[in-house]
């Protein structure tokens, strides 16, 4: 009697796209379980709190004390780097979150309902659409003022279009096909049509959208804490803590810029490569050009 035998497909079978997915993968798993554990290794000790300067000499260079350094006032960077993962993660969930369920179920209704209703959400969408992402999620930091809910707000704003188009064209190419006519035959209601029906044939490319979406937010974040409008300053974020670093690269000063700067960058990559995966995953055009 033959027995079977289950085996999982070998990395060397894996193309580009899946190898940077699960190097994506591992580094985003890496950066959540930081979040994670940074308040507790700080909580018994081996890592200084973030906000403590008047024990620690200002511009001390890496070392057995301070693995990253201290920046002008005093910060410990290691520190600083671990803990801005957490405000990082928030923001970028926060923010690709509300615009997400925001911008789906508008997009099924207008692209389900057409007529006057389309006009008007594409009209607002396409106004939205227009303006630079980074100038708007600018203005509406400055209206909101500092803190993670603000700055979230502030950041999705400018995503709510996109998941709209994606969804809404969805809709609108597959709200007439035979099974949809056959519901609403049977008396289905446009509730549970679009619920039941329509809501899970067009959110397959959400999830693209969304890790790209969630990359891009952490580079918002770091450009308006670079500017000042971000999180209060005495919370640990990359985007402030360059700012801080930038009078120092003229001196020399190179670990206050490098590790907040790879930490950011890290990050970001990590989603990418997550969004390059998934992005095959759901395109067989794209799947089949990289075979």
């Amino acid at each position: 009697m033959a027995h079977s035998k289950l085996t999982l497909p070998s990395v060397s079978r894996l193309n580009l796209s899946q190898r940077l997915m699960i190097i994506g993968i591992g580094i985003t798993i890496f950066w959540i379980l930081i979040a994670f554990l940074a308040p507790i290794l700080q909580t018994i000790g081996l890592i200084q709190d973030p906000t403590e300067l008047l024990s620690n000499n200002p511009i001390e260079p890496p070392s057995i004390s301070h693995w990253f350094g201290t920046n002008l006032r005093g910060y410990d960077v290691f520190s600083r780097t671990l803990l801005g993962s957490q405000a990082a993660l928030k923001v970028v969930f926060l923010s690709t979150i509300l615009s997400m369920i925001i911008g789906v179920p508008l997009g099924l209704i207008s692209g389900y309902l057409g007529g006057k209703v389309d006009r008007i959400l594409l009209f607002l969408m396409d106004t939205i659409y227009t303006i630079p992402g980074l100038l708007l999620s600018i203005t509406l930091a400055f209206v909101l003022g500092r803190g993670i809910l603000n700055v979230a707000i502030a950041v999705s704003i400018s995503y709510i279009p996109q998941y709209y188009r994606i969804v809404r064209n969805h809709t609108t190419s597959v709200k007439n096909e035979l099974f949809i006519e056959a519901a609403k035959a049977m008396g289905a209601t446009s509730t549970h049509v679009l619920s039941r029906y329509l809501f899970f044939n067009v959110i397959q490319s959400v999830p693209v959208l969304f890790t790209l979406n969630a990359a891009d937010a952490i580079l918002v974040l770091g450009g308006l804490g670079f500017l000042g409008l971000g999180l209060p300053e005495e919370v640990p974020e990359w985007g402030h803590d360059l700012k801080e670093a930038l009078s120092d690269l003229s001196t020399g000063v190179w670990w206050t810029t490098l590790f907040p700067g790879l930490g950011m960058t890290l990050m970001v990559v990590g989603l990418s490569f997550i969004g390059e995966g998934i992005s095959e995953m759901f395109n067989p055009t794209l799947r089949n050009q990289r075979k």
